[in-house]
């Protein structure tokens, strides 16, 4: 009997070593398929330069118009996101703390809004878009990537606020403090380190999502000025630009894989240096 145990034990090891490590291999093999074609094609002219000819049959030009776009996109939608989604994580666990059946109802339906496709939010902000007589524009692209990341930023956060005692609250309101205060200075303080990685998260789908701004940001050649232009994305960049027939502009594609890839590279070793220098002042 032990030796089928021991066995059986061994198998649980192999089984778990080639699962862990096959996740890693497709990542690695992933990086190398995108930096082994679009590095080769990345150069300062290709993220300071505008396409020129038309992003689809234009073999000139860079992507800088992607570049840009994605960061008025992302950064509009998450801080639209932050605004909604913080105030929402802190009313479920300090208001709501003593109604468990309607914690659980809300987690619930944002699991629910979590796991809907892109898509569907692209074709909701795409009927709000028609209903109010909007044009496809970087304001549409936010509202919609906000509705999107909203969802994911609450319950990530809200996760992190489950993880923090209860009795900090409770020896809060003992001091007299309100349930503002409470929130806001002592739950906020001891969840930062996570709000920081759920706010990544959040940025990382945000940024990396074509579907949803598919209908809803159009694209354009240009940087826009205004929020009712039209913006161009990397994801969109790479969507449009592969099916090109003009190999110029296939290689400006995988330019933009690469460069997004860095740009989430860059942002996660960011957010998870600062997590932990504000783990430690929090402890400290």
């Amino acid at each position: 009997m032990r030796k089928w145990k021991i066995i059986e034990e061994q198998i649980f090891k192999v089984i778990s070593f080639l699962a862990a490590y096959s996740v890693i291999a497709i990542l690695l093999f992933l990086l190398f398929v995108v930096f082994n074609k679009g590095v080769g094609a990345l150069s300062w002219d290709t993220i300071s330069k505008l396409p020129k000819g038309g992003y689809y049959f234009g073999g000139e030009g860079g992507i800088l118009n992607a570049i840009i776009g994605s960061f008025y996109l992302s950064v509009g939608a998450t801080v639209l996101a932050v605004f909604i989604g913080l105030p929402a994580a802190l009313f479920i666990n300090v208001q709501l703390i003593r109604m468990k059946r309607v914690q659980n109802t809300i987690r619930y339906l944002l699991d629910a809004l979590w796991g809907i496709p892109s898509i569907v939010y692209g074709a909701f902000g795409f009927a709000v878009m028609l209903f109010f007589g909007l044009n496809a524009s970087l304001l549409a692209g936010i509202i919609t990537v906000a509705l999107l990341i909203t969802p994911i930023l609450v319950r990530a956060f809200d996760e992190v606020l489950k993880t923090i005692p209860v009795e900090l609250q409770e020896a809060s309101f003992s001091l007299g403090s309100t349930r503002t205060e409470t929130a806001l200075k002592v739950l906020f303080k001891q969840g930062f380190a996570g709000f920081i990685t759920a706010l990544l998260l959040a940025f990382g789908r945000g940024i990396g999502d074509a579907a949803s701004v598919l209908f809803t940001a159009g694209y354009t050649d240009n940087i826009p000025i205004t929020l009712d232009e039209p913006v161009a994305t990397l994801p969109l960049a790479i969507f449009f630009q592969l099916s090109s027939p003009i190999e110029e502009v296939r290689q400006r594609a995988y330019a933009a894989a690469v460069v997004l890839t860095i740009f989430i590279l860059v942002i996660s070793v960011s957010a998870r240096l600062l997590s932990k220098r504000y783990s430690k002042n929090i402890i400290k």
